[in-house]
This record gives structure tokens, C-alpha cells and sequence, in this order.
């Protein structure tokens, strides 16, 4: 059977009333989940798929799937009206789409947003069908060095997240790095800084941290300035952006969908390490780099694009190798295997069905979210229109429980709210929090791949792998060039 005929085939078993139906509850399922902070894709899944044990196996997998892919593009909805990123990959889509809502234009940001990772979507399931088994089996031959050296690379983007000030992006991103320690050893399992405070023992987790930084960090802001009282914009649009300004990110979108593929095959790199990767990209080959970080129509367009389209990518090992390539990938992998399921090569021989079926259905989930996004898109867009003293206590309260929604933890709403504060402090000061968030997510994959990589071939390792050793050169490049470029400007100034 050849890929068209596969095609064909998969479309042929999604085609009928009641997949379709299972598309869109799970879009719309996931649009919401995505939408509110604290549950994440994966927790999405992780939800829905006790509904899905009385289903065949087809249809379980349509309907998870299905809210996978469009809980990535709903957690740009909260990023964009209030600036609380409702997934973590949604954190870069808040740095432009925050401010095109505070400036009027909150349609343009959820416009963009949606077609964004509409494209990226589609490109990305686009190359999951062409080279699923290929690009796995390249994927799980890396080292370690290699997802060190990513790791890296994906801190070279702090320099595009400080608003030009690249020493408080440094000092930022350091935080988060530092922050990232606290807990067991990955290595060793010894307890790092926990004080002897048993919620300590697993580090601090990422969502209600980033709640904190991003959403009540707001709410202190206002509560400082005292602007509970008035409403927080005079007039809200929510028109899509034009043809013109939408043609004008189509190379953004398309270089975004395919880094992000490619970032997405790397098991454990997922949607946020995209996000801001190309967000960085995006910025550094913009002809108005400057407008970044203030309504930039292609910041919005890298991230949302990068986010969506690495969904495909992360599917690539699940399928072809049965390597879970993100945590809602491990969550799908026990719902194939609770329907006696077993990813990996010969899947694509013993349950044909199955994979053609995600193909087609993760097509057709892509243009149902586009559709529903379109028609959606005003209600969406109201929400800004809430008086300040409404809002800002509703956000407070979205923040709350969402963090405590992610371990049923009171100390996760007590972290959340002390990253408020921490973000308070850092936007008083100048300091940008994206990079807080940066250092949280990269911590991990750094640390534990640069130990791994060393205790299995020593020091001189990141010298010899030769993939690794290329993306810390050009890591080393990207790192220098804005000091040259300053240096450069401050001779020429005397």
C-alpha cells in the first residue's frame, strides 16, 4: 500500500458521522483546556482518556489527538487577552500578543495566532506522514552532547527576550537556571536545596511558576499603580489581521513550522523550546527587530506556528519507535497500550488504521479549529472589554486554581503566588521575565544531558560529536554577535 493509498485509507475510517463528532468535542475540549492556566495539553489528555475506554481504539486515538493538537493553539487565548499563557509554549506568544490587546488590536493577536498554528499544524502532520520512520530513527541516534548542545542553543535566545537589555536577560535567565536546582539530583537522587520542606523534594513546577510571573505579576502591577478602578482598554478590536499583514509573516511561519518539526522530534524538547527558539530566529532575521516584545505580528507567528507544528514532530518517535517524544506523548502511549496497542515499527503493519487514522484526523482537526477560531473570535475578543475591577480579581482567581489544579497542591498556589511577586519585582526593576521561564525549562534537559554526556565519554566529548560541536559554535556566534554589534556601535558613537 503506497502513501497515497494509505492516505485514503485513513481518511476513509474518519469520514463518517461519528469520528467527525469525536473531532470536534475534542477540539473543542482542547481549546478550553489549553485556554485555562494549569491544565496542559498532557493533563488534557490525561483526562479524557478514562471517556475513551468503551471506544473502539480508533476512535480513542482520533479524539485524544485531536485535543492535543488544539490545546496548543488555545493556550495563546489566555496569553493574548490577559497575559497568562494557558501552556507553557503560549509564554512566547504573550511577549507580542499581550501588547497588541493593550494597544486595541487583541483580533489581530488572536488571528494571527489561529493561523498560525493552524499552517504549523498541518505542515508538521505534513511531515510526520512523509518521514515518520526516517527522522525517528535520525532522532534516537542522538548523544547526549547533542541535546546539551540544544539546550544551549535555546539559550541564545535570552538575548531576544531582555528588550534590548541583554545583561538583565543574563541575570534573568540565571534565576531560572538557579530556581531549576532545587529538588532530588537527577543523576544522584540527593536532595538539592529543599530545606528539609518535603514539597521541596520535586522542585518547584513550571506552571505555577509561570502563572505567577506572567499573569498575577500583572495584577500586583495594577494593585501598585492603583488602576483597579478603571476599565483596562477603551475599545477592543476583533478584526483579523489584513491579507497584507498576514502574507507579510508567511516566511516567519513557514521557517518557524519547520524548525519547529524538526525541535519536536527531539524527544524531551517539545512545544515551549520551540516557541522561543523561533521567537528568537524570527526577531534576529526581522528587517524591524525593535518591534518585537511590542505587538509584532511575526512574534505571534514564530511561536504559535513553532508550537503547533512540533506536535507532529513529537509524534514521529512515538509512532515509528514508541519513544514518547513529550509528557502528553507518554500520556498517549498508555491509552494505545490500555486498547492493547503497542507503538512502535510494526504498528504501521499490524494497526494500519490507527496511524492513517491520526494522519487524517489530525488534518481534519487542524481546519475544524481554524473554523472554530474564526467564528469564536469576537467572543474571545470581549473578554478584554471587562471592567479592570472585574478582571484583575478574575484573573487572580484563574491563576489560583489553575496552580493548584496541576498537583492538587496548596504549595504549587503558594509558589504561584510568591512568582507573582518575583515578577512584580523583576517588571519594576526592568528585569524581563520570559527568561525566568527559559532557564526553568532548559535546566533540566542542560544539566542532565551535559552529566550524562561526560560520564559516558568524558569532557572532551562536546570536540567530537560533531552535531553537537556545530550547534555550540553557532551558539557561541549568535551569543557574540549583539556584544560585537554594541561594542561596534559605541566605538563608531565616540
Amino acid at each position: 500500500m503506497d502513501l497515497i493509498d494509505s492516505l485514503l485509507f485513513g481518511f476513509s475510517t474518519v469520514l463518517s458521522w461519528k469520528p467527525l463528532l469525536i473531532i470536534v468535542c475534542g477540539v473543542f475540549v482542547g481549546i478550553l483546556v489549553g485556554a485555562m492556566p494549569g491544565l496542559s495539553p498532557s493533563t488534557g489528555v490525561a483526562l479524557l482518556v478514562p471517556f475513551s475506554y468503551t471506544m473502539s481504539p480508533a476512535l480513542a486515538v482520533i479524539l485524544l489527538v485531536s485535543i492535543y493538537i488544539s490545546s496548543n493553539y488555545g493556550g495563546s487565548i489566555t496569553a493574548v487577552l490577559i497575559n497568562t499563557p494557558g501552556t507553557p509554549a503560549a509564554a512566547a506568544t504573550a511577549l507580542d500578543g499581550y501588547p497588541l490587546t493593550l494597544k486595541g488590536e487583541a483580533g489581530k493577536g488572536l488571528g494571527m495566532s489561529l493561523i498560525a498554528s493552524t499552517i504549523g499544524g498541518i505542515f508538521g502532520v505534513i511531515i510526520l506522514i512523509v518521514f515518520a520512520v526516517p527522522l525517528a530513527r535520525l532522532a534516537i541516534s542522538f548523544h547526549p552532547a547533542d541535546y546539551f548542545a540544544l539546550a544551549i542553543f535555546g539559550l541564545t535566545t535570552v538575548g531576544s527576550l531582555g528588550g534590548g537589555n541583554v545583561s538583565k536577560a543574563m541575570v534573568a535567565v540565571l534565576f531560572g537556571l538557579i530556581i531549576n536546582t532545587i529538588g532530588l539530583d537527577p543523576i544522584s537522587g540527593v536532595s538539592r536545596f529543599a530545606f528539609g520542606i518535603d514539597a521541596l523534594y520535586d522542585g518547584f513546577s513550571l506552571i505555577p511558576a509561570l502563572i505567577g510571573l506572567f499573569a498575577l505579576s500583572v495584577v500586583f502591577t495594577a494593585f501598585e499603580k492603583g488602576e483597579f478602578g478603571s476599565t483596562v482598554i477603551d475599545k477592543v478590536s476583533g478584526n483579523f489581521p489584513s491579507i497584507i499583514e498576514t502574507w507579510k509573516t508567511k516566511f516567519t511561519i513557514l521557517r518557524s513550522s519547520v524548525l519547529g518539526t524538526i525541535i519536536g522530534v527531539f524527544p524531551g524538547a517539545g512545544a515551549t523550546i520551540a516557541s522561543f527558539i523561533c521567537y528568537n530566529i524570527a526577531q534576529r532575521m526581522s528587517k524591524e527587530p525593535e518591534t518585537f516584545g511590542k505587538g509584532a505580528l511575526d512574534g505571534v507567528a514564530a511561536s504559535e506556528s513553532a508550537n503547533s507544528s512540533s506536535v507532529g514532530g513529537a509524534l514521529i518517535p512515538l509512532l515509528a519507535l514508541g519513544i514518547p517524544g513529550s509528557a502528553t506523548d507518554a500520556v498517549l502511549i498508555g491509552a494505545l497500550q490500555l486498547h492493547d496497542i503497542t507503538p512502535g515499527p510494526l504498528l504501521f503493519e499490524t494497526n494500519p488504521e490507527i496511524v492513517y487514522g491520526i494522519f487524517a484526523s489530525l488534518i481534519i482537526a487542524n481546519a475544524i479549529m481554524l473554523l472554530m477560531g474564526i467564528f469564536g473570535i469576537r467572543f474571545f475578543a470581549k473578554i478584554i472589554e471587562v471592567p479592570a475591577s472585574v478582571l484583575y480579581p478574575m484573573i487572580m482567581a484563574i491563576a489560583l486554581i489553575g496552580s493548584f489544579a496541576v498537583r492538587n497542591s496548596f504549595f504549587d498556589v503558594g509558589s504561584c503566588f510568591a512568582f507573582g511577586v518575583v515578577g512584580w519585582i523583576f517588571k519594576r526593576y526592568g528585569f524581563p521575565v520570559a527568561p525566568v521561564v527559559l532557564g526553568i525549562v532548559l535546566g533540566s534537559l542542560l544539566e542532565e544531558n551535559f552529566r550524562r554526556a561526560v560520564m559516558m565519554d568524558g569532557p572532551m566529548v562536546f570536540l567530537t560529536q560533531p552535531l553537537a560541536t556545530t550547534m555550540l559554535v553557532i551558539s557561541a556566534l549568535l551569543f557574540l554577535w549583539p556584544i560585537y554589534r554594541a561594542l561596534k556601535a559605541r566605538k563608531a558613537a565616540s
